[in-house]
């Protein structure tokens, strides 16, 4: 048994932040229904994240993790036809989640009220940058956009240089999906108490800065604002940061409370520097005093005097927070990235095994399971069509008419 087995989820979404929060949910066992746009249809982001085409796009499709667990239904939503079956589809489902700009689903007769009306169980879930409404709510963006709004972005980077942009893992895939996947799974919780679905309005602005709430909560106590690259938490003193070794590789230390500051000091011989360890002013300011860059200048001596995994092995017996700093083709020989199955092998009947990310989230009775690979465009678009009644005539019909693909 799988901890969603039976929950269906109609996804309209078509870029990655969607498409891993329907991930996460397919792998803990939901049936999640890709609905898209056949070719020619829509309008200017006609085509992005849709899935590979042919024989020629399994490969591709293969190894797109962020679509394993899905179905893919080709329909064309602009058609009365196409919304007649996304309703239909819609009667059947427990989920839906899209992530158009406001406005974009009730022109296209599929927004919650809509839907709501022929199925009062159903939750929907609507991702976009600034939320449903407010002043911001009609405005583009993407995450560099978002975690500039949220206040983020500010806080990446080092003194007297503009904020360096992070890879859009804020607001895109933390801000939204994340957020997404757990407002889904709350509305879920509810609805087995009410007997009633709900609307779930997720921003990817809102989740952002929800990520942030050590920062702000700390501003709204003492009204003293973290300055990038000043504070312990940027790496700019010796305790917590990264090292080159002598291969040239990094290591990176993280030994934020004094016992592991003390291991670390004692282990490479300097127990004079035990004492200069973190203090509350470190949260608030970069560091004072010329004993902090000599302290930093002898450690990245000695840091080099050894490979990164010499460090790392010497150092993690020694009980100080210590990390290879991984190239991401490293990470997947790692025998903890093993031992946690977070590389997994998948059949592919044409193409063999391959690799993908495993599961994260770890349950002890319902395990989640990869069950089969992201779909190429429209495979299992006559599949459901049958489970929800149509002949193969009608579907013969739709398809001539270019209502399904």
């Amino acid at each position: 048994m799988l901890a969603l087995e039976g929950i269906r989820i109609l996804d309209l979404t078509h870029l990655a932040p969607g498409a891993l929060c329907t991930m996460i949910l397919g792998d803990l066992g939901a049936d999640v229904v890709r609905i898209e746009a056949p070719p020619g249809v829509g309008g200017r982001g006609a085509g992005l994240g849709t899935s590979p085409m042919g024989e020629e796009g399994r490969k591709q499709a293969a190894f797109d993790a962020l679509n394993r667990n899905k179905r893919s239904v080709g329909l064309n939503l602009r058609s009365e036809q196409g919304r007649d079956i996304f309703h239909k589809l819609a009667k059947t489902a427990d989920v839906i989640i899209e992530g158009f700009r406001p406005g974009v689903v009730k022109r296209l007769g599929v927004d919650y009220e809509s839907i709501s009306a022929i199925n009062p169980r159903i939750i929907y879930c609507s991702l976009s940058g600034y939320g449903q409404d407010g002043p911001y709510s009609k405005f583009s963006g993407h995450d560099v956009n978002y975690i500039s709004i949220a206040g983020a972005l500010n806080l990446i980077g080092t003194p007297d240089r503009p904020p360096v942009v992070p890879l859009n893992l804020l607001a895109d895939f933390a801000g939204a999906s994340l957020h997404g996947v757990i407002g889904i799974m709350a509305a879920l919780v509810a609805r087995d108490k009410t007997g009633a679905g709900q609307y779930v309005d997720i921003s990817y602005t809102d989740g952002a800065m929800s990520i942030i709430t050590w920062f702000i909560s700390q501003y709204f106590s003492s009204g003293v604002l973290f300055k990038k690259g000043e504070t312990w938490l940027h790496g700019i003193y010796p305790y917590y940061g990264v090292y080159e070794a002598k291969d040239g590789k990094y290591i990176s230390i993280g030994c934020v409370e004094p016992w592991f500051w003390e291991n670390l000091c004692r282990a490479l011989g300097k127990d004079e520097y035990i004492p200069y360890c973190i203090s509350p002013e470190h949260f608030l300011h970069k560091p004072e005093g010329d004993k902090w860059e000599e302290i930093s200048s002898n450690l990245e001596e000695v840091f080099l005097t050894k490979t990164r995994d010499e460090w790392f092995d010497f150092l993690a017996e020694k009980d100080v927070p210590v990390g290879k700093v991984y190239t991401l083709d490293e990470v997947f020989s790692d025998p903890q990235v093993l031992h946690r199955h977070m590389v997994v092998e998948i059949e592919h009947p044409t193409v063999g095994k391959v690799k993908q990310p495993g599961i994260a989230i770890k349950l002890s009775d319902t395990p989640g399971k990869v069950r089969r690979l992201a779909p190429i465009f429209g495979e299992h678009t006559e599949e459901i069509l049958r489970e929800l009644g149509y002949t193969q005539s009608q579907i013969a019909e739709l398809r001539q008419s270019s209502v399904i693909g």
